[in-house]
């Protein structure tokens, strides 16, 4: 870590229904529900600044949807959280929000309590998309959403763009990136479809582009990025100069970050632990779940080589007082050949590269287990 500064994560598991893709916890709100989850939430945020003193600088409130919470909601949350702990002077605040809700007076509200950066689910410019995700909103809706944020003094704002969708090709993409283009946002996060176990695309007959295609679609969109401004820093996200997630990149940093809620992860102390996916085990005081001990050699090269500045020789030197496996770097230039990595100082993929970073990941780090 650069400093004893923390993260803080807060899960909101609301949502209106479930959208056709997603594998996030949440649970539809009742009034009854939310108080009782939002009472546990404070008690537990309490709980927390009583076991450490170390500072926030940046806090992520997620979902879910965290919009639908009332103003009043929203400020008990805040109250927790400065009563319990020091939240710094500039600490990055962000806030989660659907578009197609009506979200001025909850923006507004937001930002008197400190929220001051957005992330807002697009997802994609085409309505036909919209409607097979799943999705509660429509194109005019996103556009309507930054305005408000904007009118609200916003003035970093994320949003989401989603690839390899159902019957999805180089123009439907190409519609979606110019709507998200035409929002003007700091920030965007790209994420490619998944269809995960469980989900009611899991249970549909939806025709997804097969991986070449989706590696078209991915080279596009990266393309795309870089030609109106944005760096292309980390995997599944884009940023203008100055404009990089602050509290996303203490995942990718190994800096420390504690995470409440149901299915909330955390890394704190040297340990990885998270809680369980189950709102009425969480308002019940059910205790997180250990997930190993983070930190090592081989998770610090997974998460730099996320990043495009990479994994740094010198760095990794310092940190581990050791030298890099000569053989990871050899099996890198190797790669290198084949457009997936640049190696100097470091080793940073391309977004070639990118594409395919598990199977790099896997084997860069193959060189070390080959020893055990």
């Amino acid at each position: 870590m650069t400093n004893n500064n923390l993260g803080l994560y807060i899960h909101i598991p609301f949502c209106k229904k479930k959208c056709n893709y997603c594998d996030f916890y949440s649970v539809v709100p009742t009034d009854s529900i939310k108080k009782r989850y939002i009472e546990s939430l404070c008690t537990e945020i309490k709980k927390w600044g009583e076991r450490t003193a170390r500072p926030i600088d940046t806090m992520y409130i997620g979902g879910g949807t965290p919009s639908l919470l009332s103003h009043n909601e929203l400020a008990l949350i805040f109250g927790a959280v400065r009563s319990s702990f020091t939240l710094l002077d500039g600490a990055e605040i962000t806030v989660e929000i659907n578009p197609g809700d009506n979200i001025a007076d909850f923006l507004k509200g937001a930002v008197a309590l400190g929220v001051n950066r957005v992330s807002i689910g697009v997802q994609s410019c085409n309505e036909n998309e919209l409607c097979v995700l799943g999705r509660r909103h429509n194109t005019e809706d996103a556009v309507c959403a930054v305005k408000a944020a904007r009118n609200a003094g916003i003035k970093n704002i994320s949003a989401d763009i989603m690839i390899g969708l159902p019957d999805s090709n180089s123009q439907t993409l190409e519609q979606s990136i110019d709507g998200i283009l035409a929002l003007e946002t700091e920030h965007i996060s790209a994420y490619i479809l998944k269809v995960e176990e469980g989900t009611p695309f899991d249970k549909m007959n939806i025709s997804v582009p097969n991986d070449d295609k989706t590696a078209e679609q991915y080279m596009q969109l990266c393309n795309a990025m870089r030609k109106a401004g944005y760096e292309h820093y980390e995997i599944s996200n884009f940023a203008k100069k100055g404009y990089q997630s602050r509290h996303n990149n203490r995942y990718w940093l190994q800096e420390e970050y504690i995470g409440i809620g149901p299915s909330a992860h955390s890394f704190f102390d040297g340990k990885r632990f998270f809680y369980e996916r189950d709102i009425n085990a969480f308002i019940d005081g059910a205790e997180t779940v250990f997930d190993g001990f983070g930190g090592d050699q081989a998770e610090y090269i997974m998460l730099r080589l996320r990043l495009n500045t990479g994994l740094n020789f010198k760095e990794f030197e310092a940190k581990f007082n050791k030298s890099l496996d000569a053989r990871i770097i050899d099996k890198a230039k190797s790669l290198e050949k084949h457009g997936l990595c640049r190696v100097n100082d470091s080793i940073s993929l391309t977004d070639k590269g990118m594409l395919v970073s598990n199977t790099i990941i896997s084997t860069l780090l193959g060189v070390i287990y080959e020893d055990i």
